[in-house]
């Protein structure tokens, strides 16, 4: 019986689904994802080509993928050209920097600790409050766009660098998605912590924390996400450009409609795109962990 199992597990590993070394097995499926990758790869390559193209290839007709003379100066020109209230592009980069960073790490503290409290307490109106975060899930940012302002004009915050990190703090598919991983531990070891005179707050630091890493890495992405690309603080909540963040100072180039204008701009998306790129490149098998554990489909 053992015989059989190891040569079983022998012909798995040689011939099988998913074979160590390469197989003429294999060659259907590189045949049928290999065209695909090409494709979900040229608008990345775009990306970068085109911030490298001087102004007579990006205008150039017809239209050429590739660059002949790569050349940086549409970054030089964008950090040395300065917005209609003389504010530098390092300046708004700076802010964008600061305020994805804060925002992340203050949203990763605040969805452990809900998901923890929405998941393994016990108190009278936790379905309330559970109900009311996926509620919230319904609800896209410009549905509550003036809701959003009257707290912000509430807590005095308008035309302040902190109006571009508090609308994004509590983010309801945060809670939701650490709550959903937080479900799958066992009640038990949490017991057991109890038992040995552990506190809630060394539970969710020693033991919580360290098994929910992928929902955490996850959560890290979408909020870094969606606070780097942000553009509504800088719209709606402030005046003051030096509070304003990249996000917004791109969108600003690609409304102008010369011709200087498109290789800044060109320059600006990639710096846009590199930070979500990297991040995802690092922590894409924790999202896909995350996505097996949470029950999302």
């Amino acid at each position: 019986m053992k015989k059989n199992k190891r040569i079983i597990k022998h012909h798995l590993k040689t011939n099988g689904m998913n074979p160590q070394h390469f197989s003429s097995s294999q060659i259907k499926i590189y045949a049928f994802l290999l065209p695909i990758s090409i494709l979900m790869l040229m608008p990345i390559l775009f990306i970068f080509v085109n911030a490298l193209k001087p102004l007579d290839e990006l205008f150039a007709y017809p239209p050429r993928f590739y660059v002949k003379n790569p050349t940086l100066n549409n970054f030089e020109t964008l950090f040395s050209l300065s917005s209609t209230s003389n504010t530098p592009a390092s300046r708004y980069l700076f802010n964008s920097i600061t305020s994805a960073l804060i925002t992340v790490l203050c949203t990763l503290v605040i969805g452990t600790g809900a998901g923890y409290a929405l998941s393994k307490k016990r108190f009278r109106i936790r379905p309330a409050l559970m109900e009311i975060n996926n509620l919230a899930l319904m609800f896209c940012s410009v549905a509550v766009a003036i809701p959003r302002y009257f707290v912000i004009a509430n807590l005095g915050l308008l035309d302040t660098f902190w109006s571009n990190i508090v609308p994004l703090l509590a983010t309801p598919v945060g809670v939701f998605l650490i709550k959903q991983f937080i479900d799958g531990l066992p009640d038990a070891l949490i017991e057991a912590a109890v038992i040995d005179g552990a506190n809630d707050y060394q539970i969710l630091l020693k033991i919580i924390r360290p098994l929910i890493k992928p929902a955490l890495a996850t959560l890290t992405i979408m909020t870094f996400q969606a606070a780097w690309g942000a553009t509504e603080a800088s719209t709606l909540f402030i005046n003051n450009e030096n509070y304003k963040n990249f996000a917004f100072y791109l969108s600003t180039l690609s409304a102008n409609g010369t011709v200087a204008g498109q290789g800044v701009a060109a320059a600006a998306t990639l710096i846009m795109f590199l930070p979500n790129l990297v991040i995802f490149i690092f922590m894409q098998s924790k999202v896909m962990s995350t996505m097996a554990h949470s029950g999302i489909k």
